[in-house]
């Protein structure tokens, strides 16, 4: 089936999300849509399915008109949609995810599951997907969950497939086989839309490319393109997508956690026994897919969650009886994982949203007297610093956009005298230019001597920023790799079967034998 978007406009308030934007889908093509977070795409998508009426232009199916209601509509007429949150209900079986919302009845509605469950063995088989139909969601992997996703737009004979960041959760072995799987949907006529800001696998699987900034489609790229030149017209201008950084020069060891055990309200173990160490001037990494982990650990170093067991010490003082304001003016600087929830008050100016770890501390406050000439000389400073674009200083943060909002957290928790650094997350949601601007900010503040922790799930930056990277699977750590001691560097394919469970050293022996999709991207790039 041709997919073709002609003109799509849609506008939230002042926000134009999608300007005219054109886009033509061939019969068993995959076309990358790649963009900044942020760009419009998951907008257009969502047009395209139905969960939005644009405000201007046509969707044209194999050169006819079509006007979609709601995702019945785009679902009839061929039309699937895997969103990068998964809708999946997790008590149900594989068979009963497929089947919700076009149950198969027999006489007096009898729900027949058998003919469910007979699908997903098809389609299953077909593609080579491995799926059980009466497996319990919640009991799968999520690579397999998104298989699911995938077997029921299949399912409702969808000929137009939207994957929107489909990656986003995956190991990189998991990304191989999704890869693959792509493939075979091509090879069998499946027309695919896939949606990411990941340029490594834009190379490794598009026909064709089309990138969009702000709303706007800026152009149209090869697959044969090399990322920088992929991330130039993400931008609009050149960017540099490694960190430039000498090798770590680390002292003693400032931070540690010894077999710490942090246990959920349910009584399941979230941290499990996990031990390691910090030296100042460090970066250690800790990587692992997403719910593995790693969120509640570094909670728990701020203090947001309860050790049940274990000891955390910054510079040899014992910091699991103090709170979290006493830990913070210990020197510990803390970018949450979710900035809009945790890292900002959405209603407060920008200059105020600067000064909440010292809002009483002087120069801010005399006493019970707060300086407002003082707040925003700092809040005009700091933006400075951190390249922060406003209007007005004075303005809600709500104002600003996510890689802004962003920079003012880093700019409050790195602008006053630090003893450990934490950041989870700290580029996501941010396009690459931002992404440049906050890894040169981490690794000035390791050159200054601070030991530093990055909870990242993005593989890249995991490698372009650690001096170590610790590992995480189902609440431990799985092993502590020392970057600068791998022999010819640190093996993405190791990294990604450490982060499926598999133990370092075996890990590393498998990763010698195996070459993933994603690393061949690499190899092509490098030849000339």
């Amino acid at each position: 089936m041709k997919l073709e978007l002609r003109g799509i406009t849609k506008v939230f308030g002042p926000l134009v999300a999608n300007d005219h934007i054109d886009l033509v889908v061939e019969p068993g093509e995959i076309h990358a849509l790649l963009g900044e977070n942020g760009a419009g795409k998951s907008t257009l998508m969502n047009v395209l399915y139905g969960l939005y009426d644009p405000d201007d232009g046509q969707i044209l199916l194999d050169d006819r008109p079509v006007t979609f209601k709601g995702p019945g509509d785009a679902v009839a007429a061929g039309i699937g949609m895997v969103h990068q949150h998964f809708m999946l209900v997790p008590v149900f079986t594989v068979a009963e995810s497929v089947a919700l919302g076009y149950e198969p009845t027999g006489t007096l509605g009898a729900l027949r599951l058998d003919e469910a469950r007979k699908r997903v063995r098809e389609i299953s088989e077909r593609f080579g997907f491995d799926v059980d139909p009466d497996a319990l969601v919640e009991d799968l992997p999520v690579g397999v969950q998104q298989r699911v996703e995938i077997i029921k737009a299949l399912s409702r004979d969808a000929q137009v497939l939207i994957l929107d960041e489909p990656t986003a959760v995956l190991t990189p072995q998991e990304t191989d086989e999704l890869i693959g799987i792509m493939r075979e949907l091509k090879e069998a006529g499946t027309s695919i839309v896939f949606i990411t800001h990941k340029l490594r696998e834009v190379r490794a699987i598009a026909d064709r490319i089309t990138v969009i900034r702000r709303g706007k489609v800026v152009g149209e790229a090869s697959p044969t393109s090399t990322e920088t030149d992929l991330a130039s017209l993400m931008v609009g201008r050149s960017v540099s997508l490694t960190v430039d950084k000498a090798p770590a020069n680390p002292g003693e060891a400032a931070f540690q956690v010894e077999n710490l055990t942090v246990v959920g309200p349910t009584g399941s173990v979230l941290v499990d026994d996990v031990s390691f160490e910090v030296r100042s001037g460090e970066i250690l990494c800790i990587a692992g897919v997403q719910g593995n982990g790693q969120t509640e650990l570094a909670e728990t170093i701020l203090g947001l969650e309860q050790a049940h067991s274990g000891r955390i010490t910054l510079d040899g003082k014992d910091l699991l009886p103090l709170s979290v304001r006493e830990r913070l003016r210990a020197g510990l600087g803390f970018v949450p994982e979710d900035r809009s929830t945790d890292g900002v008050i959405s209603s407060f100016s920008i200059a105020e949203n600067l000064i909440l770890d010292i809002y009483d501390t002087e120069p801010f406050a005399r006493g019970i007297t707060m300086s407002p000439a003082k707040v925003a000389a700092n809040a005009v400073h700091r933006t400075e610093e951190f390249d922060v674009r406003y209007t007005d200083v004075q303005d809600p943060i709500s104002t600003l956009s996510g890689g802004n909002a962003q920079k003012v957290v880093l700019a409050r928790e790195m602008s006053r005298p630090l003893r450990l650094f934490v950041a989870s997350q700290p580029t996501r949601g941010l396009d690459v230019g931002s992404i440049e601007f906050v890894h040169k900010r981490v690794v000035r503040e390791r050159d200054e001597g601070t030991p530093c922790i990055i909870v990242s799930t993005e593989l890249d930056e995991v490698l372009n920023l650690a001096d170590r990277i610790a590992v995480m699977y189902r609440g431990r750590i799985v092993g502590i790799v020392d970057v600068a001691a791998e022999e010819g560097g640190v093996n993405r394919d190791m990294l990604g079967l450490m982060m499926a469970g598999v133990p370092m050293d075996e890990a590393r022996a498998q990763a010698a034998e195996h070459h993933s999709v994603l690393g061949q991207a690499d190899l092509e790039e490098e030849t000339p």
